[in-house]
């Protein structure tokens, strides 16, 4: 009996520990969604149904999948960012007891089934991206996350406004749209969320766009050899995978999902001046006037908070500025448009009509309880209009037309992360969403995103002509309402080379028109610093010098005459490449293809181009190759990527796949030419509301490789493009071939330019070439993109602009097919 007993004990006691085991594992702190017990095949959707989570697959088009996973089944589908719908595609479905099989042209998506995982291959079977075995996607709490396995030698490129390496591998970064003055160059995070990066490895290439707004977490093998990850603090794991062979169809595919940049007004590519802050009016007129005294091209100036009453938004200091329509005026006659500075808080003041209308209105944001949301900025205490509802959008785009009234051309949202004094907004803030009410939470990253489309929307509908609008803070789908630039920097050597790779990465994720505050924001810059910083902005698409209050002026005649003729040469330059430019513009606004474009977009299986010591190259548009360097530099390495680069200054021709030490001083900015460039300039104009001489310049580089350069001109300020009013043709270099193609024009606007002067570099000397069909003479002469600089160097020599020797020829500007035989 006594045995009998024993055992019964041994029984029970096993069974209550397997019982404790089995509760253990069931009370696991990270739920995993188990395995598949249903699926659901409708046209280009599979529904997933698991042991402890729902999921959605969905084929947009041949080259993108969207993944949706939840805990609880999946609730409607919302989004900011994508404002596309999937695409009609032939795909084929099919499933076992392992897994299910979704194949596209293009891609094969696996899903296993015992536990759930998903796989991304070629046609061809080769694994582009899968998750990682065991871990794949897992909630702890409300946090969600997905895992990917770490591919040999992968890349991460992308995600927008980040600090670090052009390589993101090993690092980790959040997503949190901060208010951070003077930041560190290794801070994170900062202004922005774009949560879409690519990844490289082993010849293939993938691009993942997390769409969620709550904070977000992505790791690029940070603290582990295992995998890549990215989730969020709440809310669904939503994302999209895209597969192209190369990386200008990757951001592609996420602008066709995210949307793409309006086509700016032609000023807004112009120099603008800024400070923080020019007032009073006086102020601003003598800032004006000097930019005309001195000759410095400049199309903008813009007014901080100073032109306020007391910081109020929607009005203006009367004693400063007591006539702002007659000031605005004024600067227009001078070439000279105006953009002021927004920040969405209403100071709470009884008897401020922009307080009253909004209360009035009920558009701000509220606690839990009812209770508009207070927090302390500049004018004091305020509230904030909601911009995830359609009636705080539009109460802001109907107080915005007073701005439109006295003649203002631009709206710079700043401050929209939301930035209060503390920076800690409570979470129980909560926010319309579109009708589907929202926490902080999941509302802070889209702020930005949403001011920057009231202010848009807005303008636009009050002005006859394109605005500009400027965002400090943005989300995905920012790109379809404003520029963006990286903030209050610093002035500093590092800040500077930082601020390319902020651009670059930008533009990786769908962002074109992008900027930095030229000469550093906090601070003051050496004499030098700033030369080099404006030389380099010079080929950046916002081109903005912009300082602080209590630093040294920064305008370009305050750091002597020297750095005056330096700095005008390039914004000279710049305004004789506004051809170039806008064209450049033109594609970025309709294949999403940046305007500052990171070397590895055309080499991406090139090492050096990741390399730290060369990371900082870029190309501006597809023909010029920018080296920076700190200003202080005597000397630079720069890495040539494949192909033929000829220097900018006297066509000194490099060959490419090897790197160069060459003097570097502050009088030039290092840039080359790639070979079979195409490139359109124009003569110099000191705002582009005044007209260029009638012959558009058509520079032309020798190379092997075939080029098309598109070619794009419209009236430069209003919307008439969208109805063809525009001038564009094709512009084919044949390469080896030595042929070049104007084709016939398309559209209704007539060219500024009544002549085409080609510009021949690199070719040999020929008296004479042919033109459809007809002998044209041809002129041999020296060339420079630069003027004199009339200084002397130590020694008391004269120092020459730097020259090259081309030969060029001119004919007519017909609308109708050209042949040149080169």
């Amino acid at each position: 009996m006594y045995k009998v007993n024993l055992i019964k004990r041994s029984i029970q006691l096993t069974g209550a520990i397997l019982l404790l085991c089995i509760h253990a594992k069931a009370q696991s702190p990270v739920r995993m969604p188990g395995n598949i017990k249903q699926v659901t095949v409708s046209g280009q959707q599979v529904k997933i149904s698991m042991d402890n989570a729902f999921a959605e697959i969905t084929v947009y088009s041949p080259s993108v999948v969207r993944v949706r996973m939840d805990k609880q089944p999946l609730k409607a589908d919302f989004s900011y960012a994508v404002i596309s719908k999937p695409t009609t595609t032939k795909i084929n479905v099919s499933q076992n007891t392992q897994e299910i099989h979704i194949t596209t042209d293009s891609l094969q998506v696996n899903i296993g089934k015992t536990p759930f995982s998903i796989s991304f291959l070629t046609p061809d079977n080769k694994v582009i991206n899968e998750d990682e075995k065991g871990l794949t996607t897992s909630w702890i709490n409300d946090q969600v996350t997905t895992y990917k396995k770490l591919q040999d030698n992968e890349r991460f490129v992308g995600l927008g406004e980040k600090t670090g390496n052009l390589d993101r591998k090993g690092e980790a970064y959040t997503n949190w749209n901060s208010d951070v003055f003077g930041y560190a160059v290794n801070k994170d995070p900062l202004y922005s969320t774009i949560p879409f990066y690519i990844g490289i490895h082993h010849q293939l290439n993938y691009g993942i766009f997390f769409d969620n707004s709550y904070q977000s977490d992505f790791n690029f093998g940070a603290s582990n050899n295992r995998f890549s990850s990215f989730g969020a603090r709440g809310g669904e794991m939503n994302y999209y995978f895209i597969y192209h062979p190369h990386l200008n169809d990757i951001i592609k595919s996420y602008a066709d999902l995210t949307g793409y940049m309006p086509l700016p007004p032609l000023w807004s590519l112009g120099y603008q001046q800024n400070r923080y802050s020019y007032y009073p009016e006086t102020e601003v007129m003598r800032i004006a006037q000097t930019l005309r005294e001195k000759k410095v091209p400049a199309d903008g100036i813009t007014l901080d908070i100073h032109y306020m009453d007391a910081y109020k938004l929607f009005t203006w200091n009367k004693d400063r500025f007591p006539d702002p329509a007659s000031m605005t005026a004024k600067l227009k006659s001078m070439g000279l448009h105006t953009t002021v500075i927004v920040d969405p808080g209403i100071k709470v003041e009884a008897g401020y009509p922009a307080y009253e209308s909004g209360k009035a209105a009920d558009i701000f944001i509220k606690y839990n309880d009812g209770e508009n949301y207070t927090g302390q900025v500049w004018p004091g205490w305020c509230h904030f209009p909601d911009f995830t509802s359609d009636k705080g959008r539009t109460w802001w785009k109907d107080q915005l037309k007073t701005y439109m009234r006295q003649g203002v051309s631009g709206i710079w949202n700043d401050m929209n992360e939301i930035a209060t004094w503390g920076q800690k907004m409570p979470d129980n803030v909560l926010f319309s969403f579109e009708g589907h009410p929202a926490t902080h939470m999941q509302a802070h990253n889209v702020y930005g995103l949403e001011m920057a489309r009231a202010s848009y929307e807005g303008a636009r509908a009050a002005m006859k002509e394109r605005p500009f609008v400027l965002t400090r803070a943005a989300y995905a789908g920012s790109q379809r309402y404003a520029a963006l630039w990286t903030g209050d920097n610093r002035a500093e050597e590092d800040h500077m080379l930082l601020g390319v790779r902020l651009l670059s990465s930008l533009g990786l994720s769908g962002y074109s028109f992008t900027g930095m505050d030229a000469g550093g924001f906090t601070g003051n810059a050496t004499v030098g610093l700033y030369t080099r910083w404006m030389q380099l902005a010079a080929f950046i698409p916002y081109y903005r010098n912009h300082t602080q209050v209590n630093t040294k002026s920064a305008e370009p005649w305050a750091f002597g005459e020297e750095a005056l003729e330096i700095v005008r040469n390039y914004i000279n330059l710049r305004y004789h490449l506004l051809p170039y430019l806008y064209s450049k513009m033109y594609e970025a606004s309709t294949t999403a293809m940046p305007v500052v474009r990171t070397l590895a977009i055309d080499n991406t299986y090139d090492a050096q181009v990741y390399d730290p010591q060369f990371q900082n190259q870029y190309l501006f548009g597809d023909a010029f190759m920018i080296a920076p360097f700190e200003s202080s530099a005597s000397f630079g390495k720069i890495y040539f990527p494949e192909g033929k680069w000829y220097n900018l200054y006297n066509d000194a021709v490099t060959s490419g796949k090897k790197e160069d030490i060459t003097a570097i001083n502050i009088k030039s900015l290092p840039v080359y030419i790639k070979g079979s460039s195409i490139i359109p300039m124009q003569s110099l104009v000191q705002h582009t509301g005044e007209q260029p001489t009638d012959t558009l310049q058509l520079h032309i580089y020798k190379g092997e490789q075939a080029h098309l350069f598109t070619y794009y001109e419209d009236n430069g300020s209003d919307y008439d493009y969208e109805n063809e009013g525009f001038y564009k043709r094709d512009i084919i270099y044949s390469g080896a071939g030595g042929k070049l193609t104007l084709d016939k024009v398309s559209g209704h606007y007539n060219s500024k330019f009544h002549y085409i002067r080609f510009i021949l570099h690199g070719f040999e000397d020929k008296q004479q070439l042919t033109v459809d069909g007809k002998a044209i003479g041809v002129t041999a002469t020296s060339y420079s993109f630069l003027s004199p600089i009339s200084r002397f160097d130590p020694q008391g020599t004269f120092v020459p602009a730097d020259s090259c020797k081309v030969q060029q020829f001119t004919i007519a500007n017909s609308n109708q097919l050209i042949n040149v035989d080169l």
